[in-house]
């Protein structure tokens, strides 16, 4: 597995951990472990998913381009028949 992939996973179980006993457990920092367990989950886990998704595609193949709505309207057109 790729070292990116194990620490985004860590970091994801540990927000859900802290989350989970934030509502379980009746402590008086019950709340704090809720906040930081949403805010590793939106400022690291999000930020590290993203950019294991998305480090080796192109983003033009996502864009709407000229070049690629002709493709897919040529593409339709192939369809339709």
């Amino acid at each position: 597995m790729k070292p990116i992939k194990i620490i985004t996973f860590i970091a994801f179980l540990a927000s859900i951990i802290s989350i989970a006993c934030g509502l379980i457990l009746d402590l008086e920092y019950s709340e704090k472990l809720i906040g930081f367990g949403v805010v590793g989950l939106f400022l690291v886990v999000f930020p590290l998913f993203s950019y294991y998704r998305w480090k080796d595609k192109d983003v033009k193949d996502y864009m709407l381009t000229k070049e690629n709505l002709d493709k897919m309207r040529k593409n339709q057109s192939d369809s339709k028949q």
